[in-house]
């Protein structure tokens, strides 16, 4: 065992407390994948990474930095909020790009590019969105998931199976009170083995008002959950509101998460159900403020982006 260098982050929030926060080993050098694996069931967190070297081929193609994403269940081969938070970490403990104009990062999805936008106190990363696969659900499973949710049929205006690395089964939802007041069944969703991200999009009439009925933990807590809380330095109005449910990797709800985003953006974005720049809003029902920043270039790349910060600073025995 080593002192390796160690953050532990919040990513899409600019205040601690509000995003989803990730564990990063700064120096992963020596480990081997069952350390790993030990040391992010030990976080307990919904992602660790663990920072490497570029392989031969990632550095002949201008990566910075390997990164490896786990789960307290495995390992990812790409995931949103790891991309950023290890890239703003592995920025603020003196990593210097090579190029000027992006951070290029290798995961086992590839080479993912990362941008800074902004300055300052709004300076946020945003990456860009890797290739999306996608296709239509099987009705049979549809109809089950959709029962999982507690949802009828008229309420799910489109779906679709969403593919970048991580496998979601995406739903465009008629209101943002259905996807606020969702008590998902988790054991039948797990048992489906589906993963499934919940949108829809926020209208300014009824944006006020919104309440997060499902937020079981905060009844628990006398906790009183807010419509889209916005923490202090964060007044950005969202305009779609996101949840996401992942029982079959154990997390019943992520507060805040990236891949899901990204592959909800190229959809809807294409498909003509969303604008080509919003604010989403995802973590309400957590008591979280997630806010996920999306653009989408006259190339069509969309970048998935927001702001980050360090909450921890030191070393771990690893």
């Amino acid at each position: 065992m080593s002192q390796r260098p160690f953050q532990q982050v919040d990513v899409f929030t600019q205040t601690a407390g509000y995003g989803n926060p990730l564990a990063v080993v700064l120096d992963a050098s020596g480990l081997d994948d069952e350390a790993m694996q030990r040391f992010a069931r030990w976080t307990n967190l919904s992602e660790t990474t663990f920072l490497l070297p570029p392989t031969e081929a990632g550095r002949a193609q201008g990566a910075d930095y390997q990164v490896r994403i786990f789960t307290p269940g495995g390992e990812l081969p790409f995931a949103g909020h790891p991309t950023l938070g290890s890239c703003h970490a592995w920025l603020r403990a003196g990593g210097q790009p090579r190029s000027a104009a992006h951070v290029v990062q290798e995961c086992r999805v590839g080479l993912v590019r990362i941008r800074r936008e902004g300055s300052g106190a709004e300076q946020r990363l945003a990456f860009a969105a890797p290739t999306l696969r996608r296709s239509d659900p099987s009705p049979t499973v549809l109809s089950q998931v959709a029962k999982a949710l507690g949802l009828k049929p008229q309420q799910v205006l489109a779906a679709q199976v969403l593919d970048n690395g991580p496998v979601w089964m995406g739903l465009l939802l008629d209101h943002p009170q259905t996807v606020l007041g969702l008590q998902p069944d988790h054991l039948e969703l797990k048992a489906l083995g589906q993963k499934v991200g919940v949108v829809a999009i926020d209208h300014p009439e009824v944006r006020t008002g919104l309440i997060a009925r499902s937020n079981r933990e905060a009844r628990a807590f006398g906790a009183t959950p807010r419509s889209s809380p916005a923490p202090a330095g964060d007044a950005t109005a969202p305009t779609l509101e996101v949840r996401a449910f992942a029982a079959p990797i154990g997390i019943l709800e992520d507060p805040v998460t990236g891949s899901l985003n990204a592959s909800l953006a190229q959809w809807l974005i294409a498909d003509g159900h969303a604008p080509r720049h919003y604010v989403a809003a995802q973590g309400t029902c957590l008591d979280r403020a997630g806010r996920v920043h999306i653009d989408c270039d006259d190339q069509q790349q969309v970048w998935v982006g927001g702001a980050s910060v360090s909450c921890i600073e030191g070393t771990v025995d690893l």
